[in-house]
């Protein structure tokens, strides 16, 4: 998906369904690639609670609930990326972001 910032054009796509639970984090990473470079996205699992309030706290459950909210988590990601730095390589969505 295409986005404007005045005029700079920024994409971000989302081939890779590629998602693990990070327990460090506490979050699911999943990847995005803005031409050749990939770039990180954790989604908190408070974020994940705030889109299916009756996940489980199991992994399993957490990945889950970010495969039924993914389409979701990436238009939220894409709107992280368009405004946050573009030096980082690793963009945390948190439920505020939601």
């Amino acid at each position: 998906m295409k986005k404007r910032l005045g005029s700079k054009s920024l994409t971000v796509n989302f081939p890779n369904r590629s998602r693990s639970f990070d327990a460090t984090r506490n979050s699911v990473r999943f990847w995005g690639y803005d031409k050749a470079m990939e770039i990180s996205f954790f989604v908190e699992t408070d974020a994940l609670r705030t889109l299916s309030p009756e996940m489980s706290g199991a992994e399993v459950g957490i990945l889950k609930a970010f495969d039924t909210a993914r389409e979701r988590i990436h238009e939220v990601a894409e709107k992280v990326y368009v405004r946050g730095d573009k030096g980082s390589f690793a963009y945390i969505l948190a439920a505020a972001d939601f």
